[in-house]
């Protein structure tokens, strides 16, 4: 089963996986390919390291969708019939913007803004790069603009902060510490004032900075948005689990991505969200006729150069080792996972940078089974 045939009739695909497994090319390749079926299609990165810009030529990416000139593609196997956009994320605009849109009115919204404490918690609050991932998807499905939307996530090693960061934030916001400031009361008050008040002095003096003010204009102000974000955690947690979204989790046969692949699948079942399948990539193909290699017979073909022979023999020896091992990999993924048909990409030579990269990656995630088998067979060894 294909890629397509697994996101049919979804409109958003989250693609999650640890670090160094390739989730960034493999989600701008499923971008390309539903805008190659005709699809309107956005794919959202919080890759700072502009590996999706690079890899669909462009400079840079901002924090709203660009749209992709399809003559980057001609030339390159691939034809674009619909729309591809692509953004990199920018947490804390992204942060900001949710502020301006759920502030009662501009003065609010602005005065937040401009607060240091606010400036500080936006960037450092735990969960906010992975809420704003998730709030941004949500703004992008409810404009209308997409058939789908593709986001490359946070590392799976995050797993739990992405899928709970809904609640976590809300939950720091109404938390008890919060509540102490916005609205202390009896022995709190008296606490409150008492031992702030000695060490905001303090700091008064050595600084001539404020901070007693900075924090009750900022939670004074911040009690007018607590509301509306309750409702943004609610409706981003409703997109997550909606029938039209799914989850693709990539991995690579090496042990560590395997066992976060593992551990990820298990949170999306906890948490009842839509599993649409495993893609392993940089998989060392083994082939169904390979033989040990003659070393006598390969020296005759490199022109009597037996060292060269030796090196050869060697390499293709190491190869092989890898190839089981990520055969012995995907067995066991398909075990714990219950994936009878996970998607095969084999290793690529260099990292993908570029749209050929992009086109060869997609060749995989997009052929049918037959295809798939024998492209596999091509870089088998």
């Amino acid at each position: 089963m294909s890629v397509s045939d697994r996101l049919r009739d979804k409109r958003v695909v989250i693609c999650a996986g640890s670090g160094g497994v390739g989730t960034t090319p493999c989600s701008a390749a499923i971008a390309m390919g539903l805008a190659a079926e005709g699809k309107r299609v956005a794919v959202v990165t919080i890759d700072p390291a502009k590996r999706l810009a690079n890899s669909l030529g462009l400079e840079q990416l901002g924090n709203e969708p660009r749209l992709v000139d399809p003559s980057r593609f001609e030339g390159h196997g691939i034809e674009i019939t619909g729309e591809l956009w692509a953004m990199m994320l920018d947490p804390k605009r992204t942060f900001d913007e949710l502020i301006e849109r759920l502030a009662p009115d501009r003065a609010t919204a602005d005065e937040i803004l401009a607060n240091r404490i606010y400036r500080e918690l936006s960037s450092a609050v735990a969960g906010s790069q992975e809420f704003t991932a998730v709030a941004k998807l949500y703004d992008l499905d409810r404009s209308g603009d997409f058939d789908a939307i593709v986001l490359d996530t946070p590392p799976s090693r995050n797993a739990l902060d992405f899928l709970d960061a809904p609640d976590r934030l809300t939950g720091f916001l109404e938390g008890r510490a919060l509540r102490v400031f916005l609205a202390p009361s009896g022995l709190a008050a008296k606490v409150v004032g008492r031992s702030t008040g000695v060490v905001f002095s303090v700091l008064r003096r050595v600084t001539g900075v404020d901070l007693m003010d900075d924090l009750s204009v900022f939670f004074r102000a911040l009690s007018g948005v607590l509301e509306g974000f309750r409702e943004r955690a609610s409706a981003v947690k409703a997109v997550l689990s909606d029938p039209a979204t799914t989850f693709l989790i990539v991995t690579s046969p090496e042990r560590e991505p395997v066992e976060e692949a593992i551990f990820f699948h298990g949170k999306l079942v906890e948490a009842r969200m839509p599993f649409g399948g495993l893609v392993v990539n940089r998989v060392h193909p083994l082939a169904d006729d390979a033989q040990p290699v003659d070393v006598a017979e390969l020296t005759a073909d490199l022109d009597g150069d037996a060292a060269l022979a030796r090196k050869v023999a060697r390499t293709l020896d190491e190869f092989r080792i890898l190839a089981h091992r990520d055969a012995a990999a995907i067995e066991r993924l398909r075990h714990e996972l219950g994936e009878d048909e996970p998607i095969l990409v084999p290793h690529l030579d260099g990292d993908v940078h570029d749209v050929d990269g992009l086109v060869a990656v997609h060749k995989h995630l997009f052929a049918e089974a037959g295809e798939r088998d024998a492209l596999l067979a091509e870089a088998a060894f």
